[in-house]
């Protein structure tokens, strides 16, 4: 089995849709009906949103989480999902019809069409009628699928880790500010309001000087060996590959194992670490700003098709002395905890602690730093949309979070102790550590 060549450039950027395309996306999209009117009862949002004031989602990537994203946001009124993308065939004909049938319903009708469904996301974003995309595709299409539609002017809510390298991630942040866009990074812990209290009292001296945080996120996993096939016609192969390096299809690695092969994401380390790190750094700003010095190990799986690390253990230090050990669950329980000289918080879905217990009926002072306080990150983003305010994880937090998940990974990985400098986004005074900063993507992909 060979991997499809064509006449496409040598480097395709994912802007370069081309005039004649345009054209007929934007008369395809000025086809496609939008009912007048929703009631909001249905919907289960607060108002009744008339369509033209209602933000218009493209989705790309509908598995497990996309699918989900898809449900919670059609059923928001002031949202109207348009149009969804996979290169599953079946994944988005499911979501496409859940998403039709929903709103017929909605609107005591038999039928309703308006949402319609791609395998390459370049047609998505082409489209003029979508305000913004939502993105949960695996993290090596991260920076690719987020500057196609920041590029074609869309706001994006990006699930994590923002991308597969530090390079890719700082040519996402350029990209935002450049042209201005809205962009929430899928940290959602950040509109917990138990993760933003822990974070109020380490940054405003209620548990003294904090001199530790640790963090512990669920260890990675092994895979078995799988034979190579043919792809089935349900999947378009070439686009699920994408810029990733080009390897025979197999039955265990287009779903959820892709987390744990290092060609499609860095493993747990990276895609379940980045939301407990951001907590962290969110907590003790130092570890996100302040150069440190970055040394770990880690054991990775001798056999199959993972190549993540199993276990690890991280320890980064800033330039102020705060410490924050970053290690799966068998070293540190899961969560974010924040130690000072004069007591600690701990955080976790679903559970706050503290010692001395009284931390936690502390109410903070007019003059005392309150973080952006959010209670639920999709909201949050549409409301963001509107008032073209940053929302509570911006891409800057989505960056610094990911990039200490990265660099961690990397000290593992070359076994030394690093030291990493913020202002210039580099290791210092190591050339094998930077060149693991970014990585060639496959002809025609790329940055």
């Amino acid at each position: 089995m060979t991997p499809t060549t064509d006449s496409t450039p040598a480097c395709e950027s994912t802007d370069d849709h081309g005039a004649s395309r345009r054209r007929f996306l934007r008369s395809a999209a000025a086809a496609v009906a939008v009912p007048p009117l929703v009631r909001s009862r249905a919907l289960g949002a607060a108002a009744e949103t008339p369509a033209n004031d209602r933000i218009n989602l493209g989705f790309i990537g509908i598995g497990g989480r996309g699918s989900g994203h898809v449900d919670y946001f059609m059923r928001q009124g002031q949202a109207q999902v348009v149009a969804v993308c996979d290169p599953y065939q079946s994944k988005r004909e499911q979501a496409k019809k859940a998403v039709e049938g929903y709103y017929a319903a909605a609107a005591g009708k038999g039928e309703y069409k308006g949402c319609a469904d791609y395998a390459d996301f370049r047609e998505l974003v082409a489209r003029d009628d979508i305000d913004a995309v939502v993105i949960a595709s695996p993290e090596y299409w991260h920076a690719l699928h987020s500057l196609g539609a920041l590029k074609a002017g869309k706001d994006v809510y990006c699930e994590k880790a923002l991308t597969l390298t530090v390079a890719e991630g700082l040519a996402v942040c350029d990209t935002v500010r450049r042209h201005g866009r809205v962009f929430q990074i899928g940290t959602q812990q950040r509109s917990d309001g138990r993760f933003r209290v822990a974070c109020e009292l380490a940054r405003n001296g209620y548990l003294g000087k904090v001199h530790t945080v640790e963090v512990g996120v669920p260890g990675g996993q092994a895979l078995p060996n799988a034979p190579p096939k043919e792809p089935p016609p349900d999947i378009d192969y070439e686009m699920w590959l994408g810029p990733a390096p080009w390897t025979p299809y197999n039955d265990l690695k287009c779903s959820f194992n892709w987390y744990f092969i290092y060609d499609y994401c860095v493993g747990w380390i990276q895609s379940w670490g980045v939301h407990h790190v951001d907590i962290a750094q969110w907590g003790a700003p130092s570890l996100s700003t302040q150069p440190l010095e970055v040394e770990g190990s880690a054991t990775f799986p001798t056999d199959g098709l993972a190549n993540t690390s199993l276990t690890w253990r991280v320890s980064y230090t800033a330039a102020d002395g705060v410490r924050l050990s970053f290690t799966d669950n068998a070293q540190h329980p899961q969560g974010c905890k924040f130690l000072g000289d004069k007591g600690w918080v701990h955080v976790d879905r679903g559970s706050l602690s503290a010692e001395p217990a009284s931390l936690l009926q502390v109410a903070l002072k007019p003059a005392d730093e309150h973080l952006h306080e959010s209670n639920n990150h999709a909201l949050n983003f549409l409301d963001c949309i509107r008032t073209r305010r940053d929302p509570v994880a911006p891409v800057e937090g989505g960056f610094t979070a990911t990039a200490l998940t990265l660099i961690g990974d990397i000290a593992t990985r070359l076994g030394r102790k690093l030291r990493w400098d913020w202002q210039t986004r580099q290791f210092v005074d190591d050339e094998a550590a930077n060149r693991m900063l970014s990585r060639p993507m496959r002809s025609p992909w790329c940055v």
